[in-house]
């Protein structure tokens, strides 16, 4: 097959217009939480003191990685993918050495001049393409358990060590990668078992311990009832039953006295229960007297803090929005870290219902074009990657935009191409346009 000549051939215009579109209007939404009526936008831009000006050359070094990436011949993806996993994982790792805090998270290495790497961000792209190398091997078979937990492996192995980093939301975002196996064969259960382990959660969570282990009981009895005659009144699944029954009633405990206690901190455990209109009471001894000596010196934090300005933002941008640098709650810095993880807030204010909806828009036509060019690959590789693609992307708008409404938890998500940061921002940039190289060459076989 002849080597396909120029850069913009077989390139998806289609993609690279969403793209585009969707970086201008991160741009917009940065500037306008920033810009201050007197500031001088072409001194700012040079000086490179603002964030919207910082922006601007991320989006110039991610322009060129796009470039470079259009470059370069299909078959080095493929030919990488395991080497560069490998390398991702080193370099998580070699952050608990030389990693530097910021907001708590030991995820970051300095590059000087201002600039940090967020390992776990970069390595998000080298699973995708490993897990790809992996499912599109010819000796993979992956109906059976070995394979599917190889698969796990390699996909959780980097989620592991983003929770080490204090990195909850980014190891999150590894779990997008079960949708992707899921289409290309990972057994139903799988699914069905991990969404009833978030109902049992939540319901853990809603319900007292009196009120959750009645409703587990309710629930034996009609397990019982349904099942005895059709097991021909099998002892060994009615002990089964009970077991299970024991094991929901023990979850209850787990939750309530480890993970809120033990696992996640004071804060993380507030912004949880705040979504149900629970607040937090420690029951571990240490974490008791810790919060009566805040309260005794009035230091006690606010953790909802950030959701409720949110949601006075979002709000305040009614139908139409209060337009462009009319922003009260943005302009005014009301809304911490607006210009990254809440940055979705200055579109809803300035914009209002419907350039929140148009936004959405934008990305529903960027997912939908990612699984259009995902099914018409020839190669294993390139559709497992595309899917991934389009995992990490809906995952990382869905939990973002659910954050800011008060749906989910604070726990630090990104929205794809519009928030603040050289990391994200050449992180979805690679990820995009290693996919639209990969569909260039689709009549290939990649392996």
């Amino acid at each position: 097959m002849e080597k396909q000549a120029g850069i913009g051939k077989g390139i998806d215009t289609t993609m690279l217009l969403l793209y585009y579109a969707l970086v201008l209007v991160g741009f917009i939404a940065i500037f306008s939480v920033e810009y201050r009526t007197g500031d001088s936008f072409f001194q700012s831009l040079l000086e490179l003191k603002k964030n919207y000006s910082k922006q601007v050359l991320f989006i110039g070094i991610s322009s060129l990685v796009a470039v470079l990436i259009l470059l370069t011949d299909s078959k080095f993806f493929t030919t990488t993918a395991n080497l560069l996993y490998m390398a991702g994982i080193l370099l998580m790792l070699l952050t608990f050495v030389i990693g530097k805090d910021i907001g708590g998270s030991r995820s970051w290495i300095a590059l000087g001049g201002g600039f940090n790497l967020q390992a776990a961000e970069l390595c998000k792209i080298f699973t995708a393409l490993a897990l790809a190398k992996y499912l599109s091997r010819q000796e993979t078979e992956f109906h059976t358990i070995r394979s599917q937990i190889i698969a796990f492996v390699v996909t959780l192995t980097p989620a592991v060590l983003s929770i080490a980093q204090k990195e909850t939301g980014l190891a999150l975002v590894y779990l997008s990668f079960f949708l992707v196996m899921y289409r290309e064969g990972l057994p139903v259960i799988y699914l069905i078992v991990g969404f009833s382990i978030i109902i049992l959660f939540i319901t853990a969570i809603v319900l007292s311990f009196q009120l959750y282990s009645i409703m587990m009981g309710i629930g034996l009895l009609i397990a019982v009832y349904f099942l005895w005659r059709k097991v021909k009144r099998n002892f060994f699944i009615l002990l089964l039953l009970v077991l299970i029954a024991g094991s929901c009633i023990l979850f209850k405990y787990f939750v309530d006295y480890v993970v809120f206690d033990k696992i996640l901190k004071p804060y993380q455990s507030e912004r949880v229960l705040s979504m149900f209109g629970k607040s937090y009471t420690p029951k571990d001894p240490e974490r008791i007297a810790q919060l009566e000596n805040e309260m005794a010196k009035g230091k006690k934090k606010d953790y909802s803090y950030n959701v409720k300005q949110s949601k006075i933002a979002i709000g305040s941008g009614g139908l139409l929005g209060k337009g462009f640098l009319q922003g009260v709650t943005t302009q005014g810095d009301f809304v911490p870290a607006q210009h990254t993880d809440f940055i979705f807030t200055a579109i809803a204010e300035s914009f209002g219902f419907w350039g929140s909806a148009l936004l959405l828009g934008l990305y529903f036509l960027l997912l939908f074009r990612i699984i259009t060019l995902a099914e018409r690959q020839r190669s294993t590789f390139s559709r497992v990657y595309a899917y991934s693609v389009a995992a990490i992307l809906f995952f990382h708008v869905f939990i973002n935009i659910c954050m800011t409404i008060g749906l989910m938890p604070v726990i630090g998500i990104t929205l794809p191409l519009l928030s603040y940061g050289g990391s994200s921002l050449i992180t979805f940039t690679a990820l995009i346009f290693i996919m639209i190289r990969l569909d260039a060459d689709r009549q290939m076989v990649l392996r």
